[in-house]
């Protein structure tokens, strides 16, 4: 199975997940992260 990446923002002080818009109007208090996302099996 191959993994996609996928870039998530997440709130430094509270750890939840934000918007881009909301990262980039905030820098100091967001960070941004590569995941890993499971593509679904062909059948």
């Amino acid at each position: 199975m191959t993994m996609s990446k996928r870039i998530i923002y997440r709130d430094s002080e509270s750890g939840k997940l934000t918007t881009r818009e909301y990262a980039t109007q905030h820098p100091k208090t967001t960070e941004r992260e590569r995941v890993n996302v499971p593509t679904p099996k062909k059948k």
